[in-house]
């Protein structure tokens, strides 16, 4: 059975699936009803009243309340419909009559509350439940209006809160959709009402009655996101109809601001949220009295037409109970009132609760409020306006709450509270946070703590500074609190208090915002300095989109620019008015021809004015000035505002002039524009001229001190009697304007020194007005549009804040803030292109590294290792550097200093330097621009942990730990090795190396500072007693600088200059040699070697600055004379096909020749010159003399073998085969007159050459001087295809051949044999080469007049080598070489033509001639070859056929060569 019993109650639930509430069983739902019904009634009987009733003999025989209870019980078991069917008015309302009826102790009335909370709570009733709307009503009534007897307080109190329970369930339930705007007036009233009661009950209930009260106000706020125009909506069983006419009411209700002067009948006032207040009296002992506190529609309010307030609930009751709570902060002007009953603390407790339930309907509501115009305007006006007045307050407590309250305001709706925020930072934050304006230590933190915390919303600060700072009519709250910031940053003469500490977190989220927005593009937008072209009323200027940054941005800078001039302007105005317009009219910000609107804008628009100079210009009768204060006047706004309170505003802009006629004119101004505005009662503008003159005596009488007898009401108000254009004015009006200023002074002269301005009631009133026409609110994104213009306001300060904490503080959190802040400047600095910034920055934080400081500490290194800050200090600085250096500019100077001190301290990683530039030459094959592999590679750096000696990094640490030194040392402490463990690892997270690896790219401004301060760095070379150290340094940043140098070769137009210079004093200073000129002379041949590849177009530039390698000191040169060569050799062989120029090869060749003579280097120098020459490989033009000149230097050395010397004359005749090529191709390729200027160049070559091998003939050593006579013979005679001038041979022979036959007669007859050996040999080599040369050009010169000249030349030298006397006695050899030669020479003379008997004059002259000189030689040679003219033919041809007959190339046309007898051939 059981188990049947069992399956079938499960099928029951299966068969209901549609009840998904965990309670859907219609018995266990009347089960549990039943119970509470039991529980009640139990409670009840009980009581003797309750339980004696039975025994009674009256008719009844029970007490109606148990009757209906009973009856309930006799009806839940017998509902056959589920529990959404049924009208919860019938199972609530027995336990309603009992919370209702005031005969029910307060124990039963508590079990009953017990029972419908319990049933609340059940889910059983919610939207869709029959008749929900009357039965919540109904609940709710109840409930509000419960009446018990009290007993005892405990009991009383434990009712209050089941009240409370009750009515908190009632908004929490899922029908609580259904309560109307009325119904939750009165439950909110209600637990206020029981919140102040419970001030004088226990702590418990307070707690609960304010917690219930919070959640409450959360319930109903929380619905104002989903309620629509149409917040009815949400019902779902409300039909359609009814829906749409709900909708239309509201729409009527809340959606226009014209309500505000609607007509509502009156009788439904009283009705207002305190509609059963009467009969609400008795919830409680102390509850009646409360009244002004409840919810209620006091006079200011509107009240709602009566259907909205039935309606399920909404925004109406939102507005009503806003309203409410923000009447509660007017508390203030009630303080003193007398003393309160209960033990609420009105100096604090209130507002503090009333605040706390506004932020909470603020934080839930939302943006949703600016949908709801009475809710946004309650907010804008009354709430700010108090929060205004408490943002003042002593305690910290309620100044932090309203602080709270207007940070999601801001968050929420700051498009709607422009000035409202602006006065609140002007006068709240800004006043609170500075001791100077008499804030307490703790204000001054919670302001502070506020401001940090609107500075960390990213925007905030963007956002103050486009709407207020950029805006003409407000103040510049984002450089005030920027200024604020960092000046409380600054510690002075103090230590660090936490104080500091926030005002730097400020000014770091400040700045980290604007870091962060920098990657997020627009940085580079548009920092064009804006120019006003022309005159455009500045009060009038325009955007077309606030919404969209292309159009706003340009906007809102150029507005800054039009406030800055006007600011200039004002200044200029203070000192001379005359001058300040001139000032303003050449910036374009007045016209040209001045107009009185465009002066009245410039003194009602412009902050910083002197108020009494505007005053005695409005009061001047000049009619320009009356004018302009009309104008003047015109700006103002006194819609329905009082007259004191116009009046007010308008003397707070301008000082009142003393003299009466001048207050006329401004009195009369200010009558016409109130009264054309404001007319109110006034009959016309002359009344409103009497009554203010009234009031500014009125206002005179009462606040000086002087005026003894004071103006009472009634004087007042008789002195004011029918001004009204003849009539009196309303007693109640002029009462009101007497209290008025009794109470509160106009002031008419203005607050000097007064700061930032307090906010009083006329001046709320103008902002209120103000904010109408304000210009709307811009929203900023993420993107970086104003950051430039900010940061550059606010770098200088910031940097100096910061610098200033970090140089005080002390703990590594604080340094870590500051490091993050200093980071963040760079990053900004480098986005925005501020360099001045930068550097700033650099010198800075360079100062903290301490490097720079002039080391007394015995261990610099370990001292480093202990210091954190200077640790860090260094890290960033490098960091900078490496992440930001395009934008450093003089920064470098302090960056290299520390770099140097490191160096110095043997810290930095061995190959700085030379990684720089070894770097590059690998990466040179692999394509340019390549970034490097960043930091040291490992093999550079020695593993932490693991200090390698070899690699140099720490050249102090390792004599700490090595023994070796002469003086034994204790082995170092496990605190020293941490440190210097310290050290290291720092050193080596600087990543010092990537500076100058990665300077390719660098941008070019910042590479050049970069070279520059290497160089200042290195110092100037001093000629003597320089010391180690300094050289050390000097040394050290060469090696940078031609490491930079080579890493940008692609840059190198750039530097060069600097780094020439730079090399060119070391090396013209230098007289001795060091590692300075060293490293000078081989980085220039390095730059050298590594650019002429890349850079043709510098070729002769770097080419030339090889010159200075010449005009090293002598002992400098032999020094590094052979590595030179081979560097040198070296750059030859690589770039032999780049030099192009003869300045380059002048250099290249003067290097090569300097080493012919030196030992060491004549070996290398020959080598390049070898390459460059040998088969005319590299051999130019351009460079052909000069390779010419160095190769007879080799050939004339005594340095090295004879054999090289050989060599080297072997490439000088080598080179003819050049001439004769380059000849040829000259002929083929150009044009007629290039090719004659060609020529003439190819003949001066050759004459240059022959006159270089003339020289070598000369030698002391026989096998060269006889080697050179062979080469020069061969370049005489091979040079057929050249076709030299006839001229050009006529030099030679004068310049080359008989100038070296002079020289070697001489030579031989006047040095001793051991000078020259063998000298007759060499005389026979050249004695043959003179005919030779002569025969193979005799067809050509023949022809010349000159002829006659040359060939007696001839035959004098022949005279003179047949009579020499080698070693004191003549040569045989000679004797017979020599009419040998000559019968030959004559006999082809003769054969040709030339040397024939003529009777003409000439031709006689040239044979009596050459017989005259032959005589002297061989007498017998003219019957030899002339033996007679008979058998002149026979002779000639025998002879001819003899004497040629023995040559080896015997053929006498003048384009074969003429060669010498055999037995001249034998003598070399």
């Amino acid at each position: 059975m059981g188990r049947l019993k069992l399956q079938s109650g499960i099928k029951a639930i299966e068969e209901e699936p549609e009840d998904c509430d965990c309670y859907s069983n219609k018995a266990t739902l009347a089960c549990m009803v039943n119970s509470e019904i039991g529980a009640v009634l139990a409670v009840m009987r009980r009581n003797v009243r309750w339980g004696g009733r039975y025994m009674s003999g009256d008719d009844q025989l029970e007490h109606s309340l148990i009757q209906s209870l009973k009856a309930l019980r006799k009806q839940i078991f017998t509902w056959q419909h589920h529990w959404h069917t049924i009208n919860p008015a019938a199972y609530l309302q027995p336990f309603l009559d009992v919370i209702r009826s005031d005969e029910t102790g307060a124990p039963i009335t508590g079990v009953a509350l017990s029972s419908v909370y319990k049933i609340l709570t059940l889910d059983v009733i919610d939207q869709n439940t029959v008749n929900v709307e009357d039965a919540m009503h109904l609940l709710v009534d109840a409930v509000t209006s419960c009446r018990f007897e009290v007993t005892d307080p405990a009991s009383e109190e434990v009712v209050l809160m089941k009240i409370l329970q009750v009515l908190l369930a009632c908004m929490k339930s899922k029908a609580s959709v259904m309560l109307s705007n009325q119904d939750v007036c009165t439950i909110v009233n209600t637990c206020f009402r029981i919140v102040h009661q419970a001030g004088s009950k226990g702590e418990l209930l307070q707690r609960m009655a304010r917690y219930t009260m919070h959640e409450l106000v959360r319930c109903i706020f929380s619905h104002l996101p989903d309620v629509g125009n149409s917040e009815s909506a949400l019902v779902n069983g409300v039909n359609t109809t009814n829906r749409e006419s709900c909708s239309l009411n509201n729409e009527y209700a809340f959606g226009s601001r014209q309500l505000e002067n609607g007509n509502t009948t009156t009788e439904y006032d009283g009705q207002a949220l305190s509609m059963n207040l009467t009969s609400n009296a008795s919830v409680g002992t102390g509850a009646a009295g409360i009244d002004e506190d409840a919810i209620g529609m006091g006079k200011d309010t509107v009240p709602y037409d009566l259907r909205p307030m039935t309606e399920p609930y909404g925004v109406p009751c939102m507005v009503e109970i806003f309203h409410f709570l923000c009447s509660l902060l007017n508390v203030v002007e009630q303080v003193g009132m007398g003393p309160r009953s209960n033990t609420v603390a009105f100096d604090e407790d209130v507002p503090l609760f009333a605040l706390g339930l506004i932020n909470s309907a603020i934080e839930l509501g939302g943006p949703s409020i600016r949908h709801h115009p009475r809710l946004l305007s309650l907010i804008q006006d009354e709430l700010f306006r108090n929060l205004m007045q408490f943002g003042l307050s002593m305690s910290p407590l309620i100044l932090s709450m309203v602080c709270g309250i207007v940070l999601n305001l801001y968050h929420h709706l700051r498009t709607e509270l422009k000035l409202q925020l602006e006065a609140f930072f002007s006068c709240v934050i800004l006043r609170l946070s500075q001791s100077r304006y008499g804030a307490s230590y703790q204000q001054q933190e919670v302001a502070m703590e506020a401001l940090v915390d609107f500075c960390r919303q990213k925007t905030f600060m963007v956002e103050v500074y486009a709407n207020l700072d950029c805006d003409i009519t407000c103040s510049n709250v984002f450089e005030d609190l920027a200024n604020l910031l960092s000046k409380s940053a600054f510690p002075v003469n103090c230590p660090l208090s936490s104080m500091h500490i926030l005002a730097l977190d400020g000014l770091i989220a400040v700045i980290q915002g604007m870091a962060e927005r920098v990657g997020n593009g627009s940085v580079g937008s548009d920092h064009t300095p804006v120019t006003l072209e022309d005159y455009t009323p500045f009060w009038m200027v325009k955007c077309d989109n606030y919404s969209d940054p292309s159009h706003w941005v340009p906007f809102v800078r150029r507005r800054k620019y039009i406030k800055r001039r006007l600011m200039i302007g004002a200044d200029h105005f203070n000192r001379d008015p005359k001058k300040g317009l001139e000032f303003l009219q050449g910036t374009h910000l007045l016209p040209d021809k001045l107009d009185p609107q465009s002066v009245a804008c410039f003194f009602r628009y412009t902050a910083g004015l002197d108020k009494n100079l505007v005053g005695d210009f409005l009061g001047n009768h000049d009619e320009f000035c009356v004018q302009v204060l009309h104008e003047f006047a015109g700006t103002f706004d006194f819609q329905d505002m009082n007259l004191d309170t116009a009046l007010r505003l308008f003397l707070e802009t301008f000082r009142l002039p003393g003299e009466s006629q001048k207050i006329q004119r401004v009195l009369e101004a200010f009558s016409e524009r109130y009264y054309e505005q404001s007319p109110h009662i006034l009959a016309n503008k002359d009344a409103a001229l009497l009554l203010s003159y009234s009031l500014i005596m009125l206002n005179t009488d009462q606040h000086n001190v002087q005026v003894k007898k004071k103006m009472t009401e009634e004087d007042f108000i008789r002195n004011n009697r029918h001004i009204n254009g003849g009539n009196d004015l309303p007693r109640e009006f002029l009462s009101e304007l007497y209290h008025a200023i009794c109470k509160n002074e106009i002031r008419t002269t203005p607050e000097q020194g007064a700061g930032f301005p307090e906010m009083t009631p006329s001046r709320w009133i103008d902002l209120m007005h103000k904010s109408r026409k304000t210009a709307p609110f811009t929203v900023s994104d993420s993107r970086a549009y104003l950051d430039h213009d900010m940061f550059a306001i606010m770098s200088g300060p910031t940097i100096a804040a910061i610098s200033v904490v970090f140089d005080h503080a002390e703990h590594d959190e604080v340094y870590q803030t500051c490091i993050d802040g200093f980071l963040a400047v760079a990053k900004i600095s480098a986005c925005h292109h501020l360099e001045d910034v930068l550097d700033d920055l650099v010198v800075s934080l360079c100062k903290f590294t301490t490097l720079l400081n002039p080391s007394s500490v015995e261990e610099p290194v370990l001292a480093f290792g202990d210091d954190t800050k200077a640790r860090m200090a260094t890290v960033t600085v490098f960091t900078i550097a490496n992440r930001y250096g395009d934008y450093i500019r003089t920064g470098w100077r302090n960056i290299l200093d520390c770099i140097l001190r490191l160096h110095k301290l043997g810290l930095l990683p061995a190959r700085v330097a030379s990684d720089a530039a070894d770097e590059s030459e690998l990466s040179a094959d692999t394509g340019h621009g390549k970034p490097l592999t960043n930091s040291l590679s490992s093999a550079h750096m020695p593993s932490i942990g693991t200090p390698r000696r070899s690699s140099g990094l720490m050249g102090r640490f390792s004599q700490l730990l090595s023994l070796e030194t002469e003086e034994p040392r204790s082995q170092p402490t496990e605190q020293q090795l941490a440190a210097h463990q310290r050290t290291l690892q720092t050193i080596q997270k600087c990543h010092i190396d990537s500076i100058f690896t990665e300077s390719k790219f660098l941008l070019a401004e910042s590479l050049l500072q970069l070279a520059r301060a290497l160089i200042w760095a290195a110092g100037r070379p001093q000629k003597v007693g320089s010391s180690p150290e300094d050289e050390d340094t000097a040394v050290f940043c060469l090696e940078l600088l031609i490491a930079i140098t080579l890493n940008n070769r692609d840059r190198i137009v750039l530097l060069w200059q600097g780094v020439y210079e730079h090399i060119a004093n070391i090396v013209q200073s230098t007289v001795m040699p060091c590692a300075l000129v060293e490293k000078a002379v081989f980085g220039l041949l390095r730059i050298c070697q590594r650019l002429l590849p890349y850079k043709e177009n510098l070729a002769d530039e770097l080419l030339r600055s090889l010159q200075l390698v010449l005009k090293l000191d002598a002992r400098v040169a032999d020094a590094y004379c052979e590595q030179i060569t081979q560097e040198v050799s070296r750059l030859v062989k690589a770039n032999a096909p780049h030099i192009r120029s003869q300045l380059g090869w002048r250099t290249v060749t003067s290097l090569l020749s300097h080493t012919a003579r030196h030992p060491e280097a004549s070996e290398a120098g020959f080598d390049a010159l070898l390459f460059i020459m040998s088969d005319g490989a590299h051999l130019l033009p351009a460079n052909y003399v000069l390779c010419m000149d160095a190769s007879r230097q080799f050939a004339e050395s005594r340095v090295g073998q004879a054999e090289r010397s050989i060599r080297a004359l072997d490439l000088m005749a080598g080179s003819v085969d050049c001439l004769a090529r380059w000849a040829s191709e000259t002929k083929e390729a150009m044009v007629e007159e290039e090719a004659t200027r060609m020529s003439q160049d190819i003949g001066e070559m050759w004459l240059r050459l022959v006159q270089g091998l003339r020289k070598v003939c000369l030698d002391q050593r026989e096998e060269v001087r006889n080697h050179a006579l062979l080469s020069l013979q061969k370049c005489l005679t091979g040079v057929d295809g050249m076709h030299l001038p006839h001229a050009l041979w006529l030099q030679c022979f004068d310049l080359v051949i008989f100038t070296m036959l002079d020289d070697l007669l001489e030579i031989a007859q006047g040095h001793s044999q051991k000078d020259y050996r063998n000298m007759e040999g060499t005389l026979i080599l050249a004695m043959k080469l003179l005919p030779k040369v002569f025969l193979q050009l005799l067809p050509d010169l023949s022809q010349l007049t000159t002829f006659c000249k040359l060939w007696l030349g001839v035959l004098s030298r022949m005279e003179k080598y047949i009579k020499v006397k080698v070693r004191g006695k003549k040569s045989e050899k000679l004797q017979e070489l020599v009419p040998e030669l000559l019968k030959n020479t004559l006999l082809v003379m003769k054969t040709r033509g030339v040397l024939v008997q003529r009777s003409a004059l000439g031709g006689d002259s040239l044979w009596e001639l050459t017989w005259l000189h032959v005589n002297n030689i061989a007498p017998s040679l003219q019957s030899e070859v002339f033996p007679d003219q008979s058998s002149e033919e026979t002779s000639h041809s025998s002879e001819v056929g003899v004497v040629l007959g023995s040559d080896e190339t015997s053929q006498v046309p003048s384009d074969q060569t003429t060669p010498l007898p055999e037995g001249a051939a034998g003598g070399g």
